[in-house]
């Protein structure tokens, strides 16, 4: 109890504080009374509490607050496509901060819709209408929602797989209220296989894109010209979740990922495909096809809840239209899956010689597109490595940098791969790497 007795009331501790200009007391004083509860309940437990002052405390959190928690990093992974960094770094725009005509129509003086700010280049870059939605996973639920509710949809057994964080296409299906009518095996499925299974409840054919993995060996499945033969012929749509969206060729490049308009020129109905992947935009979803299908599909009310707010439409209107111009360096994500080979090399021997303190070497390796696309495939690059007393500490370092810098371990030594590090952010990551190492 004398411990307790020893806690400082929340007016002592409020009048100590410093530097809190501007700040309303009531945060103050909430944060003040989250601190000494926690003290409090870690004394009744009979715990140790820190040594560092309330005020301290408090004033630190107060700090963290007043903070953007959403920073920009350096990327130095070798991960194109990191899921944690964000998946595909946005190209350059800026941002409307004060009205915008979202949905005003300004030649006809009337409420428009949204869809127009992106539809005229999704059209010229695929040649089918398509609409917009807040990601992939919303793509495939809204397609199979108004297509197939309550009947069946047929798909590959080799196909029902998990997308991401959890998400797995069969359980998408049952929320969508789509039966599943599983064929085929694992590894093998015929066009005999989908044609069986069609029934006077069958409303979709699905095929799914294995964008995150490969089945390889004895494997087999049709071909997409033969789905949408079979699917004309049975008077039933073919739906291709495509996953990556790759709208670029990078088969010159050693990347071996399937073109939506490959898939569109087959004959498929509807695709669905992510825009912050291959594609290089924000987080956002697209579904293309039929014109009938895709405005049916956007007349379901689920569109609604799933459709992206202004500033996803502007970047990624500012995308598509690097990408119909096709200025490849202003997508960074094509950039550094472009970007020559030698020319990262010298960008590594550069950044080397500003480190020779700290026995910097360079040597080729292997970056990857990473995202959920192309897996087994990859770019070849080159490291900077850093041999320092104890890497795990100085990546700690690294990521607390004025500018976090996310590298990685390998054989206990720093590694940073130039092919993710934009040319731009070099002075910040070896002002990074000099801090650490100072630290």
């Amino acid at each position: 109890m004398d411990a307790l007795r020893s806690l400082p009331s929340v007016d002592q501790v409020l009048r100590n504080l410093k530097r809190l200009d501007g700040v309303p007391e009531a945060l103050i004083t909430n944060e003040i009374r989250n601190v000494l509860s926690a003290r409090r309940q870690a004394l009744l437990a009979n715990e140790e509490i820190s040594a560092i002052p309330v005020e301290q405390i408090v004033q630190e959190r107060i700090d963290k607050l007043l903070k953007p928690s959403l920073r920009p990093v350096i990327n130095a992974t070798g991960v194109i496509l990191h899921t944690n960094l964000g998946r595909a770094p946005l190209a350059a725009f800026q941002p409307i901060s004060g009205y915008s005509n979202l949905e005003y129509d300004l030649d006809k003086g009337k409420r428009g819709k949204r869809d127009v700010h992106v539809a005229g280049f999704l059209d010229r870059l695929l040649g089918t209408p398509a609409i917009v939605v807040n990601n992939n996973a919303a793509a495939v639920y809204l397609v199979l929602n108004e297509l197939s509710a309550g009947h069946e949809v047929i798909v590959s057994r080799g196909e029902l797989i998990e997308i991401g964080d959890g998400f797995r296409i069969p359980e998408i299906m049952s929320r969508s209220g789509a039966l599943l009518r599983e064929i085929g095996t694992t590894n093998r499925t015929r066009i005999d296989d989908y044609r069986q299974a069609i029934n006077e409840n069958t409303r979709l054919i699905l095929r799914v894109h294995p964008s995150n993995f490969r089945v390889t060996g004895f494997t087999g499945r049709p071909e997409l010209s033969e789905l949408a033969q079979l699917g004309r012929e049975r008077g039933i749509p073919v739906y291709e979740d495509l996953g990556s969206g790759c709208l670029v060729d990078l088969r010159s490049y050693g990347i071996h990922e399937p073109l939506v308009s490959d898939s569109l020129f087959a004959g498929i109905d509807l695709v669905s495909f992510s825009c912050d992947k291959l594609l290089g935009g924000p987080q956002s979803g697209i579904i293309a096809g039929d014109a009938q299908l895709v405005t049916r599909i956007r007349r379901n009310p689920m569109y609604r809840a799933f459709r992206v707010d202004k500033l996803i439409l502007e970047s990624l209107e500012t995308t598509l239209r690097q990408l119909l111009v096709q200025n490849w360096r202003a997508v960074p994500t094509l950039r550094m899956i472009f970007a020559n080979v030698e020319e990262i090399r010298e960008r590594a021997e550069r950044v080397a010689r500003n480190l020779r303190n700290l026995n910097a070497e360079i040597r080729p390796s292997e970056s990857v597109i990473g995202g959920g696309s192309t897996p087994d495939q990859t770019l070849p690059t080159w490291i900077v490595e850093l041999t320092v007393p104890d890497p795990v500490i100085f990546e700690q370092r690294l990521r607390n940098a004025a500018v976090p810098v996310i590298a990685r371990i390998e054989r206990d030594r720093i590694v940073l791969d130039m092919r993710t590090v934009a040319e731009g952010e070099e002075e910040s990551l070896l002002s990074a790497v000099r801090s650490a190492a100072e630290s």
